[in-house]
């Protein structure tokens, strides 16, 4: 089941490219998937996954403030692959991807990733974490000068 905090903004898109920083777990008692952002400013988060029943959805916005870590999916991972998309709201730029799925720019939650102009949602590249089939996860967004580039 997803839990999203109260604090989701909405947001415009741009194109970017993608820098990441990822990191299994480190508590195995739980079984969760946490985002961390490890960067100066606030950035918006969303999150692209196959649910257990089968059809990819995708859901956001989360603002995580500076400094902070985020559960974005509680419970036992459904799936080995996630896609992430995430903005900086603060110094520009996105971390993004080649995987495209359908996102909007207020708070949504879409089935299906599959014509989404069509179905009136914006075409956004979300980059692909492989939790390697692992129960929990931690995905750290990092400046970049800490772990890659991000471009404005």
């Amino acid at each position: 089941m997803m839990q999203r905090p109260l604090s989701r903004a909405g947001v415009t898109l741009a194109s970017a490219a993608a820098a990441i920083a990822l990191s299994a777990s480190g508590t195995p008692a739980l079984a969760d998937l946490k985002l961390c952002n490890t960067t100066t400013s606030r950035v918006g988060v969303a999150l692209g996954y196959n649910d257990t029943s089968g059809g990819w959805t995708t859901e956001g916005w989360w603002t995580l403030p500076a400094q902070t870590c985020e559960v974005l999916y509680r419970g036992s991972l459904s799936s080995r692959y996630w896609y992430v998309h995430a903005i900086d709201y603060d110094s520009g730029g996105e971390w993004a991807g080649q995987s495209f799925m359908c996102t909007q720019d207020k708070a949504f939650t879409i089935k299906g990733v599959q014509e989404c102009a069509k179905r009136g949602y914006n075409r956004t590249g979300f980059f692909e974490v492989d939790t390697q089939g692992a129960k929990d996860w931690t995905i750290r967004l990092t400046d970049p000068g800490e772990g890659g580039p991000k471009t404005k």
